[in-house]
């Protein structure tokens, strides 16, 4: 992924950001982390780490439902590992926003483009959403068979991820068959939990554009909120993102829909890792982004309609040349379990913004 430069054209006035802030108090489940990586591996210390979740302010979870894990073939639906997310997640009550992407080979356009295959038709993706909200909605099957669960039914669901890149989308131009799948994503999740929303793919880079060709491929109505992946190296090109795409939304007639930041990051990466992306930093750095981003959000919230903020990520493992290696707030550093430095801040912002 590459760092978001402002194009001169769209620089906003620098009033913008001196404008008076809104209250610093924000709804219920506004503030969440990704849960990935080693938190979702096999013997994962999924409990203790929810608990620390939790204690630090975090109230919605964004976590990948992994379709072709999830269901092998036609025959075959495991949602075990699944139940244990979103099972661990329920009893610190927590809302779990799930990503439902990567087309198992028998559904693939493409088969040998992996998972990052677009599907082949929408037919096989609705039946797998349909069989979700029969497990984790509203009438769901585990809040049956758990009677000891808290009933946190999973009512908003993020249909794919990045469909404008080919890591996770490998049909480009992407729009139009994207957009013919989220309307009917959204329209069988509707038919299965009338109260569901169909959030957008998260988009980054220069997302304002993808926006765009979203609209133009018809996608106005497919949708129950516009998501953001602003990496960019400045916190605050996260709001004059967050604006660009407020306008497309007024340009399309659709202002009022609300916009996710369903991934926000700075990995303190900086001098580990070779060829990394310009928004990363260090240690001191992350933690002074991730303090000044939430503040900037939490002020323009109401303006901008900015419903979700997920920090991305929760667990990550530090040693390889993926930069987002160092991007969690906690980190397994040779084999241990450490806190970042980031995670006292998002612990006293969430504090803050949530008047604990």
């Amino acid at each position: 992924m590459r760092l978001w430069r402002l194009p001169t054209a769209a620089l906003l006035a620098l009033a913008l950001l001196a404008a008076p802030a809104d209250a610093r108090d924000v709804p219920r489940g506004w503030l969440g982390v990704q849960a990935d990586g080693p938190l979702t591996r096999p013997g994962n210390a999924l409990d203790s780490e929810y608990d620390r979740m939790a204690a630090a302010g975090a109230e919605t979870v964004r976590t990948a439902f992994d379709w072709r894990a999830a269901q092998p073939s036609p025959e075959v639906t495991d949602l075990t590992e699944l139940d244990a997310v979103v099972a661990a997640a329920a009893k610190r009550r927590l809302r779990v926003l799930p990503v439902v992407h990567r087309t198992p080979g028998w559904a693939a356009v493409r088969p040998a483009d992996g998972a990052a295959s677009a599907p082949a038709g929408t037919e096989a993706y609705t039946r797998f959403l349909t069989a979700l909200v029969g497990r984790y909605g509203p009438r769901g099957s585990l809040w049956t068979e758990r009677p000891d669960l808290p009933r946190t039914s999973i009512r908003d669901w993020q249909v794919w991820n990045e469909p404008n890149l080919t890591r996770y989308w490998t049909r480009q131009p992407f729009a139009r068959p994207y957009v013919a799948l989220l309307r009917a994503a959204r329209r069988a999740l509707r038919a299965a939990d009338p109260g569901a929303r169909a959030i957008l793919a998260g988009l980054p880079n220069e997302s304002w554009t993808a926006l765009r060709s979203v609209y133009r491929a018809g996608g106005r109505g497919s949708f129950d909120a516009v998501a953001l992946h602003p990496y960019t190296g400045r916190p605050r090109n996260v709001i004059r993102l967050a604006e660009l795409a407020r306008r497309e939304t007024r340009r399309f007639g659709d202002a009022r829909v609300p916009i996710w930041i369903t991934e926000l990051s700075w990995p303190a990466s900086k001098g580990k890792t070779e060829g990394a992306p310009g928004f990363v930093t260090d240690e001191r750095g992350q933690a002074a982004r991730l303090r000044a981003g939430l503040s900037l959000l939490a002020r323009f919230r109401r303006r901008l309609r900015i419903e979700r903020v997920v920090w991305y990520t929760w667990l990550s493992e530090e040693g390889s040349q993926n930069a987002f290696d160092w991007s969690g707030l906690r980190r397994v550093r040779g084999g241990r379990l450490i806190s970042a430095p980031s995670l006292s801040v998002f612990r006293s912002a969430a504090r803050r913004l949530e008047g604990r």
